[in-house]
């Protein structure tokens, strides 16, 4: 077995080629549909004198959180704004602006809501330090440190809360798209890596093999254990660049989003084992492996939430869709806060998946002949 498991590692180095480019289209497709659920901060091209950008107005404009300002000339601002590269723009005065929106959506009525903010906040600033006859820095940070003080210490307190329904569903875009695309990329990478079985059985190795003193579920095992190392290898990539690089926190609970990826991985090597049994020849699987994954994104969620189909045909098939489960764990960890009890149901039915559909795959390679 462990001959089987150096030779099928050192093929992979040879020629790691489908597990990069299923991950980096993973990556890729995650990023670009997620974007709107603020992977990254929103860059404004923003324009004004020399003297704005060092005011506090400059400074104010710097430290927003929400949105990331960038400096540009008047013409250049205009430019991104007129070819559609930004969907709003800011021209900046010391008591002034003016938004030159692009595309009349959410972000630009955002954007402009911000920047009144901003020049609300300073300008009130301004004139308390005026009405306290502040004129030096010193005078003026004396202002400020008192203002933070009451900040901190306010006189009265209110709380605020949000509740939701037993039935109503959390959708983040980024997350969405992540976890979405993760499933359904891996479904590929899983099943080529299973698919030399076919390969082999039909070449007469399998046959070879059984001659030696290797034992026939040794030569399962070991090919099996391959896959679903190098499925899992590239979700923790995926997870991991998601994780320290982009920056999604994952609610915190990244760990746990790890080890609920594990039943659905086994699932889907016992799904890619059931298919290459049902296939006579690489085209047939070529054929039958992309219907079947694009057919379970759609019907299990990974597009767009599962929540919102209404068609029962559609929600009766999902039920029978190991990445409809991939989903619900994964949101159930990382959105919805869900403790291990109560994701106990759908890791159970992946890896009854899992146990059903390997069962059935072997049994059917066993009984016919490639």
């Amino acid at each position: 077995m462990a001959g089987i498991l150096f030779a099928k590692i050192r093929s992979f180095i040879r020629n790691p080629w489908t597990f990069l480019l299923f991950t980096a289209m993973s990556i890729g497709f995650a990023i670009l549909i997620g974007s709107s659920g603020n992977f990254n901060t929103i860059q404004v091209p923003v324009t004004g004198s020399e003297a704005v950008q060092e005011s506090p107005i400059g400074d104010a404009l710097k430290e927003n959180k929400v949105y990331n300002f960038v400096w540009k000339s008047e013409e250049d601002m205009l430019e991104q704004v007129e070819t559609g590269k930004a969907e709003a723009g800011v021209m900046v005065q010391e008591e002034d602006y003016q938004v030159v929106i692009g595309v009349d959506s959410a972000n630009s009525q955002l954007v402009e809501q911000t920047i009144k903010e901003i020049y609300m906040d300073v300008l009130q600033q301004e004139k308390l330090y005026a009405a306290m006859k502040a004129t030096t820095a010193t005078e003026k940070q004396a202002i400020q440190d008192k203002l933070d003080t009451a900040k901190e210490n306010p006189v009265f307190s209110i709380q605020q809360a949000s509740f939701r329904s037993d039935d109503a569903f959390i959708y983040d875009t980024a997350s969405h798209s992540l976890f979405g695309f993760t499933l359904f990329f891996v479904i590929y990478t899983i099943a080529y890596t299973v698919l030399p079985i076919l390969l082999e059985k039909k070449e007469g190795i399998w046959d070879r093999m059984i001659l030696s003193p290797l034992k026939k579920w040794e030569m399962y095992v070991a090919n099996l254990l391959y896959s679903f190392v190098i499925g899992y290898i590239q979700v923790l990539v995926i997870f991991f660049i998601f994780r320290y690089w982009v920056g999604v926190d994952f609610n915190g609970r990244f760990i746990e989003t790890l080890l609920v990826l594990i039943p659905y991985v086994f699932s889907i090597v016992s799904l890619s084992i059931f298919i290459t049994a049902l296939v006579k020849n690489t085209q047939q699987f070529n054929t039958v492996l992309p219907i079947l994954a694009v057919s379970m994104a759609m019907i299990g969620g990974a597009y767009w939430p599962i929540e919102i189909v209404e068609n029962e045909i559609l929600l009766f098939l999902a039920k029978f869709n190991p990445l409809t489960f991939g989903m619900e764990v994964l949101n159930g960890v990382a959105v919805y806060d869900y403790s291990f009890d109560e994701l106990l149901l759908p890791i159970s039915i992946l890896f009854f998946m899992g146990v059903l559909l390997m069962g059935i795959g072997i049994h059917l390679m066993e009984r016919r002949h490639i």
